[in-house]
């Protein structure tokens, strides 16, 4: 996609790996509006206000724009938001990491939307955590009606092996440049 296709960027959470390329984009389309959780330090958001970009500090969940949500800020010690997508087949929901943990973020996509989790895709920030405690997990995905998921980034070797052999058909694997269209959730 070309930065000039691009009017809204949303950012999950302060880590660099997830901020480290907006100051390239912003070079390249500097007139966007950023959404961002309001407990980013206020260098960076001066750092993005001095590019012309505007700022939408978010706090409590809100839409973005038409079928677009954002969770609001989730977590205590590392505050991120999740992205939800309404689509004509159920939402999909969109971590940066999910350091507040990926079951609380489901849990509150469904409390706040109350339709179907059409797929779950980002990071789970599983990486360390026990076979038993994704299996948790797992069952909660189940329990709140999670039909496709595709972990990435931070979730780690053991939890992607695990929602691969619980989910078949309904694992994706995502990454860089991958594109998944909804007309291959089938």
């Amino acid at each position: 996609m070309e930065p000039s296709n691009v009017d809204i960027v949303v950012l999950s959470h302060v880590h660099g790996d997830h901020t480290g390329g907006l100051t390239g984009f912003l070079k390249a389309r500097a007139h966007v509006e950023v959404y961002l959780p309001q407990s980013f330090p206020a260098r960076v958001k001066d750092v993005v206000r001095g590019y012309g970009a505007t700022i939408a500090e978010v706090a409590g969940p809100r839409e973005i724009c038409a079928n677009v949500y954002t969770t609001g800020v989730m977590g205590r010690r590392i505050k991120e938001q999740a992205l939800v997508l309404r689509t004509q087949r159920g939402l999909v929901v969109l971590t940066g990491c999910a350091h507040p943990g990926i079951a609380k973020i489901v849990a509150e996509v469904k409390e706040l939307h109350r339709e179907d989790i059409l797929l779950v895709i980002g990071g789970f920030h599983l990486e360390w955590r026990t076979t038993g405690r994704v299996e948790k997990i797992i069952n909660a995905f189940r329990k709140h009606g999670v039909r496709y998921v595709a972990p990435t980034h931070c979730s780690g070797e053991r939890a992607r092996h695990l929602f691969q052999q619980q989910y078949g058909r309904g694992y994706i694997e995502a990454g860089v440049g991958r594109t998944i269209s909804l007309a291959d959730l089938r």
